[in-house]
């Protein structure tokens, strides 16, 4: 299951204005990532591990900061005044937790299927940073592994619950768009979440818009109930 957010439901969850993909410690317990894998994305983020892991490409320098087009020059570690970017501040703190310095920094993760529509993918911790070579120029990647941590109490009424596997980029776009942006039994287009047909864990796929389909939360949860 993967719950379906408008942009201005995740402002409302996480309580500000998320203007990059990248949001180091936006909250003092957690930090947020925004994703897309879809083709004509600016960045290549990854899903890998059938969805438990998430390759994350760092940002590039921002247009006030480079005379340059930023995706020519190099991804920054530094602002002009020396400050860490964010770039830097997810890289200090994953090198922490590989020095076993520090706990792993805590990540929700929100992926975007189209415009004006995510997901929330879950909850992440940051194990590991690099630098990558490509087209002539040096990029950050980030690795996170899927998490069992729950959210907390207080936010049980935002649904978001974590699921067992990311369903692919792909296969939510073609769901949305078979099934209208509405839910298959009541047409509603409030609270939807991708919910697996056959579930996961009887054997049902993630791979194949076959097997997932849109239900809003009253009918995600009678058929939750039905489940034995």
């Amino acid at each position: 299951m993967s719950i379906v957010l408008h942009y201005n439901e995740i402002v409302s969850i996480e309580k500000q204005n998320l203007q990059r993909g990248m949001n180091f410690r936006c909250n003092p317990e957690y930090s947020v990532l925004l994703m897309s894998t879809r083709n004509n994305a600016p960045f290549e983020d990854e899903v890998v591990a059938d969805g438990r892991v998430l390759i994350y490409e760092g940002h590039n320098a921002y247009k006030n900061h480079t005379d340059k087009d930023p995706y020519s020059v190099d991804q920054p570690r530094h602002t002009p005044n020396g400050k860490l970017t964010d770039n830097g501040k997810f890289e200090k703190a994953a090198l922490d937790f590989k020095e076993g310095n520090e706990k792993p920094e805590i990540v929700r993760v929100y992926e975007k299927i189209k415009d004006g529509v995510w997901s929330f993918n879950g909850i992440f911790k940051l194990v590991d940073a690099y630098e990558k070579e490509i087209d002539g120029r040096s990029v950050f990647k980030f690795i996170l592994t899927l998490t069992d941590k729950p959210m907390n109490e207080n936010e049980t009424e935002i649904r978001l619950k974590e699921h067992a596997r990311l369903i692919p980029s792909k296969v939510k776009a073609e769901v949305w768009a078979r099934d209208k942006g509405k839910c298959v039994e009541c047409e509603s287009t409030d609270h939807l979440h991708f919910d697996h047909i056959l579930p996961y864990s009887k054997g049902g796929t993630s791979e194949s818009a076959e097997n997932i389909q849109l239900l809003c939360a009253r009918h995600n949860l009678q058929k939750s109930d039905k489940i034995i």
